[in-house]
């Protein structure tokens, strides 16, 4: 085995990158804040699951492979999720109706990430399994004061905590209530969340110490962690949008529930992604789906393969706002096709690379680090294992095309059809074909008959 590098990661708790030192090199424990399963999964919700995939393989690189617990949840008690289930199954029972919505996508969303080059979490725990595991957190927090009870409701009492407001840095008489949690008259303060509320007929609902009822969003995700990481742990990820409320009042709960300093020492962060320069809406019309990328051709006319959606994510550093476009996906199906297909064998992965990636996760160095390794490993066995090496740790590993007669009888027809579009100056149709093409590792190298002067087209398997 190699050197292996010194990790720096950012952590928004403090403001600054610093060296990383595990709780337990045996054990290093990370916890992200997974998909609410109440619909396909966004291009935005892929960002953090190709982000921590990332990092996941690089602790495992890192520390070895049985030394590193991720785990990542399943939302599935969420309104939108109340309403979709009431919407979509109004004959079946509702906590019968709600397992049918989330099941589904719930299956959908690892189909679509998979596609995406992620490993399995060590963990997914679904917040319906954790129900337990809420109310005694819950307990907790009415018992040593940091929770109270009122007009059908449990709510965290922000007041009773000095220094609440330390990961978002926002003063606690400036905070609105955020996302989920309204502003109502039983309140102490305005800014005190939902722990537990009420649950009419029409909604899922639990037994608990304070009727039946079903949680606040953010106690979910402390009785998970909790359950799987420990009281303690080493980094907490999601979007950047999650700091505040949710993150904040994660941490709240879950200090003041077990008397800690903190909840995780690290948390990470991914930057917004934007949909062809703007915010990706329904309004807008740039509401586009992993699903619909992989498997439709609503964005840019075309499928666009797992491998390329991953390489385009990881060309921006995982803290920056992406602009998640047709150019940039070119770009990455572009260098994708320069890459060659090779066995990993046993080798380690480029020195540089590691490097790259152990100074917070910059993909964008790594890749381009890659990319410089391609000219010798088309060349050179050595050369050829350790750029696929490489490659595989940032889940990029070129796929081999097994080229037999059906196949090459395919790639021909589609060659022959695109000749055919050109001659008819079908340029749009002619351009498909070979972006098709291209995407299935196919080059083709146009060029002219000496004796005719007529164009032909050659083609070669580039990985």
């Amino acid at each position: 085995m190699g050197r292996k590098p010194e990790l720096k990661l950012y952590n928004t708790l403090t403001r600054e990158k610093s060296a990383f030192a595990p709780i337990d090199p045996d054990n290093v424990r990370m916890y992200v804040c997974g998909p609410t399963v109440y619909d396909f999964a966004h291009i935005g919700n892929a960002r953090p699951a190709i982000v921590f995939d990332m990092l996941f393989r690089l602790l495992r690189h890192v520390y070895g492979e049985d030394r590193v617990t991720y785990a990542r949840n399943i939302t599935d008690v969420d309104d939108k999720i109340n309403a979709r289930a009431l919407r979509d199954h109004p004959a079946l029972p509702l906590n019968e109706a709600i397992r049918a919505v989330t099941e589904k996508t719930e299956m959908q969303y690892h189909a679509d990430v998979a596609e995406l080059g992620c490993l399995e979490p060590s963990f997914e725990p679904r917040a319906t399994d954790n129900i337990v595991e809420m109310t005694e957190i819950i307990e907790k927090l009415i018992g040593n004061g940091h929770a109270y009870v009122a007009a059908g409701e449990v709510l965290f009492d922000t007041k009773s905590m000095a220094d609440y407001g330390q990961l978002s840095k926002r003063p606690l008489d400036e905070q609105q209530a955020g996302a989920r949690v309204a502003v109502d008259a039983h309140k102490k303060n305005p800014g005190d969340f939902v722990l537990w509320k009420l649950s009419g007929n029409d909604e899922p609902g639990w037994e608990s110490p304070w009727g039946r009822g079903r949680p606040g969003w953010h106690i979910e995700c402390s009785a998970m962690s909790r359950r799987y990481l420990g009281d303690i742990f080493d980094i907490h990820g999601g979007g950047l949008d999650l700091i505040f409320p949710h993150h904040e009042n994660e941490i709240a709960q879950s200090r003041c529930a077990h008397g800690t300093e903190v909840m995780a020492n690290v948390w990470m962060h991914n930057g917004f992604v934007q949909v062809e320069g703007r915010k990706m809406s329904k309004s807008e019309g740039n509401f586009v789906t992993i699903h619909d990328l992989l498997h439709t051709q609503i964005f840019g006319g075309r499928k666009w393969p797992g491998e390329v959606l991953r390489l385009a994510m990881l060309m921006t550093h995982y803290r920056e706002p992406i602009d998640f476009s047709i150019k940039r996906l070119e770009e990455a199906e572009r260098l994708l096709a320069k890459w060659p297909a090779t066995e990993a064998d046993d080798a380690e992965p480029d020195e540089t690379v590691l490097n790259a990636l152990a100074d917070d996760l910059n993909t964008v160095a790594a890749v381009q680090a890659l990319h410089a390794l391609a000219p010798a490993a088309h060349t050179d066995a050595a050369a050829g294992a350790t750029f696929a090496a490489t490659a595989a740790l940032l889940g990029l590993l070129p796929k081999k095309v097994e080229i037999d007669e059906a196949f090459a009888a395919a790639v021909d027809a589609l060659v022959a059809m695109r000749l055919e579009m050109l001659k008819a100056k079908n340029f749009a149709e002619a351009d498909k074909i070979r972006d098709e093409l291209t995407a299935k590792g196919i080059q083709l190298k146009d060029g002219k008959d000496p004796a005719t002067g007529e164009r032909v087209t050659t083609w070669e398997v580039k990985r």
